[in-house]
C-alpha cells in the first residue's frame, strides 16, 4: 500500500476546496478594504507615518554593540 493510495482514500479533497474559498474571500476582503472610496485618508495617513517625529519628542538613544 502506497502513501498516495492512503491519502486518496482519506477524503481530504473537501478541505482543499474550503481553504481555496477562504483564501479567495480573504483576498477579496483585503482588496475591498484597500480600494473602497473611503480608504484614501487612512492610506495617506499610513503613508506619512515613516516621516512623522517621535510622539514623545525625545531622540532615540543610539546603541553600540
Amino acid at each position: 500500500m502506497r502513501l498516495s493510495d492512503v491519502m486518496g482514500q482519506a477524503g481530504l479533497a473537501g478541505y482543499a476546496e474550503i481553504a481555496l474559498i477562504l483564501f479567495v474571500l480573504a483576498f477579496l476582503g483585503i482588496c475591498w478594504a484597500i480600494f473602497r472610496p473611503g480608504a484614501k485618508p487612512a492610506q495617506d495617513a499610513a503613508a506619512r507615518l515613516p516621516f512623522e517625529d517621535d510622539p514623545t519628542g525625545q531622540p532615540e538613544e543610539e546603541t553600540r554593540s
